[in-house]
């Protein structure tokens, strides 16, 4: 049997050294230079586009997440993600990567056991939470203007 003092010791000598200091630079900037991408959308559907500022907003939304799935289905996204890690994973397009994702690993089982019901395996959670999150603080405002 192995004592407390001898256990740390395992776990310091066997656990892999952080790579923060490297990873969190090419985190930061792949992050933003999708975010800039989108703005760039943003900006020439609102200067060329006969739009509005939230229809721009919505377009641009749907042409990130349409990149994100073209670019996961093409096999570059997982490339950009070993590089770029979180920075990969926070904007948009790292929420349609995580949709399509799983979809494309279980097609082999099929339309509806496998791509429907596997498709919302990662994201289903971060969904039910923003939806039940957006429930409680409408329901806030609204006791609030009650008063």
């Amino acid at each position: 049997m192995i004592d407390n003092k001898a256990y740390v010791e395992l776990v310091k000598k066997t656990t892999p050294k952080s790579k923060e200091l490297k990873t969190l630079p090419i985190a930061f900037a792949v992050g933003g230079l999708i975010c800039c991408i989108g703005q760039a959308f943003r900006l020439v559907y609102q200067t060329y586009l006969p739009i509005g500022k939230m229809t721009a907003a919505s377009l641009t939304s749907i042409t990130m997440i349409f990149i994100g799935s073209l670019l996961t289905g093409l096999g570059i996204y997982d490339k950009i993600g070993k590089v770029a890690g979180a920075g990969s994973i926070v904007p948009i397009t790292g929420f349609a990567n995580s949709v399509v994702s799983p979809a494309m690993e279980f097609n082999r089982e099929g339309v509806v056991l496998g791509v429907m019901s596997k498709m919302f395996v990662v994201a289903g959670p971060v969904i039910v939470s923003g939806v039940v999150a957006s429930i409680i603080i409408a329901l806030g405002y609204y006791i609030a203007g009650l008063f």
